[in-house]
């Protein structure tokens, strides 16, 4: 069970790292409506990240005067999220042969009758 738990919050782990890069003034709210998980988690994901080094945060002003923040992977963030999708792209291969074999297997009892 805690095997499959990790394996989920390092998928959001590799989802927020992903979006940051992609998207450095990319907004906790926003981030959390993309990935569809709560505001809270999010910014627990965020702190950790830039506890362990593997973000920075800058702050910036918005045009409506409003402080925001911009992300940026440091090199040990690109390094980890380097390790995350080689992992994360392992996993969705072995789902996708597991899924290939079980609709073969479906073609097959389909077709007997």
């Amino acid at each position: 069970m805690s095997d499959r738990i990790d394996q989920q919050r390092e998928e959001v782990r590799f989802r927020v790292l992903r979006l940051i890069e992609s998207k450095p003034d990319i907004s906790q709210r926003e981030l959390a409506d993309e990935l569809g998980v709560s505001l809270g988690q999010i910014n627990y994901q965020l702190k950790a990240l830039k506890e362990r080094g593997l973000i920075k945060v800058g702050n910036f002003m918005r045009s409506d005067n409003k402080l925001a923040y911009v992300y940026q992977l440091t090199p040990k963030g690109v390094a980890n999220k380097l390790a995350i999708t080689t992992r994360f792209l392992a996993r969705k291969r072995q789902e996708f042969e597991l899924m290939k074999a079980e609709l073969e297997e479906l073609e097959r009892e389909v077709n007997k009758k």
